[in-house]
């Protein structure tokens, strides 16, 4: 089985207090009831970053242009005992947008300050790399979960060397 092909978008925006990121919390699916990232599935004959752009503008109504993705890494999540919920993710950040953010039926947006992430709501791994990838370490990931599909078993890094960003 191959793991689904995913992709995160994380707005970032300079607040008063210092600088925010627009997570939201899940209404319906997978993960639903944590606060969890913009995206989704890249569906088949999608690029990547045509699948981020969609999936921001479905869940929270916010027009990111492709050119304007900043290539943040990967996350390899693997749950060895649910390998069909197996993902590879890639991840991109975002300073330009336009559009207010507004609620979905998957997802209630709300602005966190980055030095404040909602982490006891999160998935149990996003402690492990999103402070990481927002702060500008590019990175990919590899995280496993453990029996239970929710704690983390393992988390490894692989750094990107330093020079133009990937796509």
């Amino acid at each position: 089985m191959t793991a689904a092909q995913v992709t995160l978008c994380f707005l970032l925006r300079d607040a008063a207090g210092g600088q925010e990121v627009l997570l939201g919390l899940k209404r319906t699916g997978f993960g639903r009831g944590k606060v969890v990232g913009v995206g989704g599935h890249v569906e088949p004959g999608e690029t990547v970053r045509a699948a981020i752009c969609r999936e921001v503008r479905e869940e929270v109504d916010v027009v990111v242009a492709a050119a304007d993705l900043v290539p943040a890494g990967t996350v390899d999540f693997v749950f060895p005992y649910r390998p069909e919920w197996d993902m590879f993710t890639t991840v991109f950040l975002a300073h330009r947008w336009e559009g207010e953010p507004s609620e979905s039926d998957e997802i209630t947006p709300q602005w966190y300050p980055v030095v404040e992430l909602p982490v006891r709501q999160m998935w149990a791994d996003a402690e492990h790399w999103l402070p990481a990838m927002i702060s500008g370490r590019r990175t990919d990931v590899r995280v496993e979960l453990a029996a239970d599909n929710d704690s983390v078993a393992a988390v490894s890094y692989a750094d990107w060397p330093a020079g133009p960003a990937r796509p």
